[in-house]
């Protein structure tokens, strides 16, 4: 597990392959993540908006922007701990991503970038 912690705000990140939704011999590897987040302020805050880069060691870097995650916006009280699981596909065995998350203090109206660390997205046996 990866973790970071921006302005109070800890993310913890575990990926792995789903090897059952991928083909490798066509180019589509799968792979999942679960994400943690935890307010360790004593404030609440609001997840607004989310920025991805995704590595794909055989194409080009991607971006993804948007409101909240999966569908969610959520608010975290004070050591609140929101969990949620995604996923990327990738068109190699190899790559990573990291980003950021834009949060609003519940009570003040002021907006925090919290960074996303960078993980790893590689096939277990590209490991050895």
């Amino acid at each position: 597990m990866i973790s970071l912690t921006t302005s109070g705000i800890k993310v913890d990140v575990k990926s792995y392959y789903l090897e059952k939704n991928s083909e490798p011999e066509s180019g589509q590897f799968l792979f999942a993540y679960d994400i943690s987040i935890t307010n360790h302020n004593d404030f609440s805050v609001q997840l607004l908006k989310r920025h991805w880069i995704i590595y794909d060691s055989l194409f080009p870097k991607r971006e993804v922007r948007g409101n909240g995650v999966i569908g969610e916006q959520p608010i975290l009280t004070p050591g609140e701990c929101y969990r949620y699981q995604s996923y990327c596909d990738l068109h190699s065995s190899m790559g990573w991503m990291e980003g950021s998350y834009l949060f609003r203090k519940e009570e003040y109206q002021h907006l925090m970038e919290v960074n996303i660390p960078r993980f790893e997205l590689i096939l277990p046996n590209k490991l050895n």
